[in-house]
């Protein structure tokens, strides 16, 4: 259901809120929040929202002009599943209390421009998302870095590695590695645990299509939402982690999605899908390759073009490249493809109807900000029909088959964090159309993911570097 302020109001008398929880995104995808008496939320807590700091916020550190209004949206209200005393959650938009107008590092503002820009270019009305979230479930996660000492280790009662283990008993159901898809009970150890995140999911309004073990033998899992537009999905998919992350906790277990945490197994991706509408009408339907229209192949022309630089966003972190390797399981060949899965953009053969017609691009990974991956990939996306961009020949062959000769038509994803920061410090000007994404965001967003996470990691031994090297 969507409310407006007035529902909203209603709905903490008649349901008893002792709190309401007003969460917002910072510019790398953590949810952050703050929380309210009932009794402070009325009618003008919508107009004018409430003060808080934003100087120590991620990407918006600005000590000079650090005081800003988060503005509840009622529209996205729900009971949160997980607290002790009763709350309504409400995602908020960020202002500037002097002038009121929205703050442009707000990941959700870019979210939010990026479907207007939609409607002001006449192409359609709707872009829609339908992300696929991977995550693995793990027993236990323990991990330090300090000057002197560097490790991680992770359990799960599936892994394989248990196979010798005395747990008293050890029933020796274990999943092989890349052998975790959709294996039934005792081998899948989680299905009342997804089926309870699915029933949560639900409750809070979101639209669960199915849920499934994944390819990772040790705890990986998927769980499908139903596609929605782009704002909404990336709202959804907030929600989406913080469920699965509390239900898992309830559990006594953890879980991550991080997109690498298990070394000769599966990573974790999220293949997103998209298309656009014009009121009832697909636009991604016609009689071109795969059954698409020319708009659609447009689409896919922009999203490789800039895919390299999409990369920044879609694959945020250093672990996100330990999954984009050549000749393992992710798609790093950037081109497009009817049903083959190892092109970076596939076009999904499971019904003929021009309803079902959509994208689905194959790299990116669920790591990072969800309003700024569909928003960029949008962005390439409409560059492509504006400028009529067709992209590279189809790839029907296997990726592994191919000579080198073959496979130098096709650009490849980066191969390092670095690598795509670079990429989209000189390939940007797509995103700034319409001022959908700004240059103030776009550097701030490379400058911190160098200052603060490439060049410290740059500096720290790996414990693998002393397997390699420490006899030498």
């Amino acid at each position: 259901m969507s409310y407006k302020a007035s529902d909203v109001l209603k709905l903490i008398k008649t349901k008893k809120i002792q709190f309401v929880d007003l969460r917002f995104c910072d510019l790398f995808g953590t949810w952050q929040h703050t929380s309210f008496p009932a009794s402070e939320i009325d009618a003008d807590t919508f107009k004018n929202g409430m003060g808080f700091d934003g100087s120590s916020i991620r990407g918006w550190k600005s000590i000079n002009n650090s005081d800003m209004l988060i503005i509840p949206d009622p529209s996205t209200a729900k009971i949160d599943p997980f607290t002790t005393y009763p709350t309504l959650a409400m995602i908020c938009d960020i202002a500037d209390p002097l002038s009121g107008e929205r703050y442009d590092l707000d990941p959700r503002y870019v979210a939010t421009k990026a479907e207007q820009y939609l409607k002001k270019s006449g192409v359609g009305d709707k872009v829609f998302f339908g992300p696929e979230l991977e995550f693995f479930i793990f027993d236990d996660i323990r991990y330090e870095s300090t000057p002197n000492t560097s490790f991680y280790s992770v359990d799960s009662i599936e892994g394989e590695w248990n196979m010798g283990e005395d747990e008293v008993p050890n029933t020796g159901h274990k999943i092989r590695y890349k052998e975790g898809y959709f294996p039934l009970s005792p081998a899948d150890t989680y299905m009342d645990v997804r089926s309870e995140m699915a029933n949560v999911m639900q409750d809070c309004g979101l639209h669960v299509e199915c849920h499934h073990h994944e390819v990772g033998g040790p705890g990986q899992q998927e769980i499908d939402l139903r596609f929605a537009p782009l704002k909404q999905m990336a709202d959804d998919t907030l929600w989406y982690k913080y469920i699965v992350k509390n239900v898992a906790k309830e559990h006594g277990k953890s879980a991550t999605f991080m997109p690498k945490p298990v070394y000769a197994d599966n990573g974790s991706g999220m293949h997103v899908h998209q298309s656009i509408w014009k009121g009832s009408k697909p636009l991604f339907a016609g009689n071109k390759y795969a059954g698409l229209s020319d708009m659609a192949l447009y689409y896919i022309g922009g999203v490789l073009k800039h895919a390299r630089a999409i990369c920044a966003f879609s694959n945020s972190t250093i672990n996100s490249y330990k999954r984009l390797v050549p000749g393992y399981e992710a798609p790093i060949v950037l081109a497009h493809s009817a049903r083959n899965r190892s092109a970076a953009i596939r076009i999904p053969m499971y019904s003929d109807s021009p309803k079902a017609k959509r994208i689905e691009t194959r790299f990116p990974d669920p790591a990072g900000n969800c309003y700024l991956i569909f928003s960029a990939l949008f962005m390439a996306g409409m560059d492509g029909i504006k400028n009529k961009i067709k992209p590279t020949p189809e790839l029907e062959k296997d990726i592994y088959t191919l000579s080198e000769k073959e496979l130098s038509k096709y650009p490849n994803v980066p191969a390092s964090l670095a690598e795509a920061l670079d990429a989209l410090k000189k390939d940007h000007k797509f995103l700034l159309e319409g001022g959908v994404f700004t240059e103030e965001l776009i550097q701030g967003f490379i400058d911190y993911k160098m200052d603060e996470e490439v060049t410290p990691w740059r500096t720290r031994p790996n414990p693998y570097e002393f397997v390699l090297y420490y006899g030498v």
